[in-house]
């Protein structure tokens, strides 16, 4: 499928992903991607135009209805010499719509792979002496044969529980415990489709707001703007800070200690954060050793420590490349208070024939740029 000015986006359909019959490639009218930030599940839609009697509603009503085992789908954008796959995940939903002229509309949803590790579960299978990690890289394994690549980074609390006193064992499906264990621990978890079409990586660790920042949105810059859209708001009762307890040695008194939200892993993007911060007691620390309490301390303040929100659209042929989430982005053009890097929390991809446009939200922790110069 041809969107525009050689942009061009290659699907990949079936229990095993390969090219569809053209047939299906001339009935896609418009796909929709959405990735998020944190430990959302990415999700796609595609849109068929279909005559009455085409075999390709037959087709896709067995895959949603379960007459297939599973029906995988990839979908990579290439510009110019470079590919990069945005969707890697399963079919989960087929809907028909009526049209005008005997052409009807076919709706096709699916999420990630996340889809498929939501479906298996197995209560009770024990971990004895295994820290989280490993407990996460012995789920992970048995999605390799789907291109699944772990990428685990263990926390500071990361130990494993003696045999003699606990041997922790699974709850809920393979999804939902990976997702226990990284909430346990102050951690994300989500799947990333790449580097290659058929592969995802599945990371499991901190969320980082470090790295090398994507090229900058310019608005307001006439020629040099390429983006459609732009706007920024400031809620300074956005911001919460965390207090965690620790629980004195001898008298065992909580002992409250706030939580910045600073860390090498998330440096401030702006240089004057709202003062003062709402105050979240977390009770439920207590209970917890030192470095528990303070990885759930972290983990809460780097998820509430954004104040400034921006939001706009984009086209893809004009910024030459795609916007990325989890992922920084400079920002130039919106005036003093509002220029700088952004981190950025979601993008929504919107594909039809001739355009290719991207909708994003960015966010970061205060006002007022803290570099002068952003990458372009």
């Amino acid at each position: 499928m041809s969107t525009a000015n050689g942009i061009q986006l290659t699907l990949g359909i079936g229990p095993v992903p390969i090219a569809p019959p053209r047939e299906v490639l001339e009935a896609l009218a418009a796909v929709k991607v959405e990735m998020g930030a944190g430990d959302a599940p990415n999700g796609f839609e595609m849109s068929f135009d279909l005559p009455t009697r085409s075999p390709l509603r037959t087709l896709f009503l067995l895959t949603g209805g379960g007459g297939l085992p599973m029906m995988r789908v990839t979908l990579t954008v290439r510009i110019g010499a470079v590919a990069e796959p945005i969707v890697d995940g399963l079919v989960t939903h087929v809907q028909m719509q009526p049209g005008d002229g005997g052409v009807g509309r076919l709706i096709v949803r699916g999420k990630d792979l996340t889809a498929l590790m939501d479906l298996i579960e197995i209560p009770g299978l024990p971990f004895p002496a295994m820290p989280p990690s490993a407990r996460v890289l012995l789920i992970l394994a048995k999605y390799a044969a789907l291109g699944v690549i772990p990428m685990v980074i263990p926390s500071i609390v990361d130990e494993p529980p003696l045999p003699t006193a606990r041997i922790p064992s699974q709850q809920g499906s393979d999804y939902a415990y990976i997702q226990r264990l990284a909430l346990d621990a102050g951690h994300v978890f989500y799947l990333e489709p790449g580097p290659v079409a058929g592969t995802s990586k599945a990371y499991w660790g901190p969320e980082i707001r470090v790295g090398e920042a994507q090229p900058a949105l310019t608005t307001g810059m006439d020629a040099l703007s390429n983006v459609e859209s732009l706007s920024f708001s400031f809620d300074k009762e956005k911001k919460t800070m965390p207090v965690v307890f620790f629980q004195e040695p001898n008298s065992k008194a909580p002992i409250g200690i706030p939580i910045p939200d600073v860390t090498p892993l998330n440096p401030p993007l702006g240089l004057v954060p709202p003062l003062p911060p709402k105050l979240r007691y977390l009770n439920d620390t207590a209970h917890l050793g030192p470095g528990a309490a303070l990885m759930k301390g972290l983990a809460f303040a780097s998820q509430n420590s954004d104040s400034v929100f921006g939001n706009g659209t984009l086209d893809v042929a004009r910024y030459g490349r795609l916007l990325k989430p989890r992922r920084l982005v400079g920002v130039r053009g919106a005036g003093l208070p509002f220029d700088g890097l952004y981190y950025v929390t979601s993008v929504s991809h919107d594909i039809q024939r001739g355009a290719y446009k991207q909708s994003f939200k960015l966010a970061r922790n205060g006002l007022v740029s803290t570099v002068q110069k952003v990458p372009v």
